[in-house]
């Protein structure tokens, strides 16, 4: 049986022509039981998911093609602008460690 590890969980993502901003992410639902089939989200409704009270986590699949848990997904704000992130830093870039891109 597998841990609920949070309410979604980002598997890849698609940055900006300036590879500063995340513009897309693909969303999967965390069933607890499975992970769900991805949906693609953009960054804003990320962030207003997260205001909203949902969590979110980043995941990959090992070799042995199985989903593993990465890091929780937060907003950080700098400069009036928010960014979504796994690490709480002043860097004004988004941040989802090294997800696959798309």
């Amino acid at each position: 049986m597998m841990t609920k590890w949070a309410d979604y969980c980002i598997s890849a993502c698609r940055y900006n022509s300036e590879h500063t901003h995340i513009d897309k992410v693909k969303v999967h639902s965390d069933d607890g039981e499975s992970i769900g089939p991805s949906k693609e989200y953009s960054r804003q409704e990320v962030i207003l998911s997260i205001k909203a009270d949902n969590s979110f986590v980043t995941i990959f699949k090992n070799s042995a093609g199985k989903w593993i848990k990465g890091q929780l997904v937060i907003i950080v704000k700098i400069k009036g602008k928010e960014y979504i992130k796994t690490v709480e830093n002043d860097k004004e870039v988004d941040n989802l460690e090294n997800l696959p891109e798309y």
